[in-house]
């Protein structure tokens, strides 16, 4: 692992993993807030809790589990999916700027809103990053690629059952995703 990617990872983890855990401390504050969102919700979804303080501490819960996992490297890109789906809500529901009538208000929960949106950035990119080594979908495509070569070589030089088998390779490189 890079030095970016040590120092960056524990960077972006730790305004969820402090976040979460004062939403399973205080859940009260944000209670109010998150109802706007938890109702509907909670009314689309019958499996979550239907009470929006419970809510608020599952999400503190998903923020601070996958903010610490994120934070050590461990399942790096799962908890940073589970960050993404934690935040888009979180901000929607925290950061509604547009409701404020009070000028100040409205420019702070801007400035919080656009934050959140950064954050949502940066967890992109750590959903995506690979570590430098090519995607599965790369290797699986230039694998399927090598094979076919190799087996059209072998159909050139001979045999039926040489040329079955890359009828059939020809077939399953045909039908992987473009890229």
């Amino acid at each position: 692992m890079t030095i970016s990617r040590r120092v960056a990872r524990p960077l972006l983890a730790a305004m969820f993993i402090a976040g979460g855990i004062d939403a399973i401390r205080s859940p009260e504050g944000k209670v109010d807030a998150a109802s706007a969102v938890t109702r509907p919700l909670a009314r689309r979804i019958p499996a979550l809790p239907q009470d929006a303080e419970t809510l608020v501490k599952l999400n503190g819960v998903v923020q601070a589990g996958a903010g610490i996992l994120m934070a050590t490297g461990r399942f790096r890109r799962l908890a940073a999916l589970a960050l993404i789906a934690s935040i888009i809500p979180t901000t929607y529901a925290g950061h509604r700027f547009w409701e404020e009538s009070d000028d100040a208000v409205r420019a702070q929960q801007l400035t919080h809103l656009l934050k959140n949106l950064g954050l949502l950035g940066g967890l992109i990119l750590a959903a995506v990053d690979t570590e430098g080594a090519p995607s599965l979908e790369w290797r699986a495509k230039r694998r399927a690629h090598q094979v076919g070569t190799a087996v059209a070589m072998g159909r050139a030089v001979g045999g039926s059952e040489n040329h079955r088998i890359g009828e059939l390779l020809a077939v399953a490189h045909h039908h992987l995703p473009a890229g």
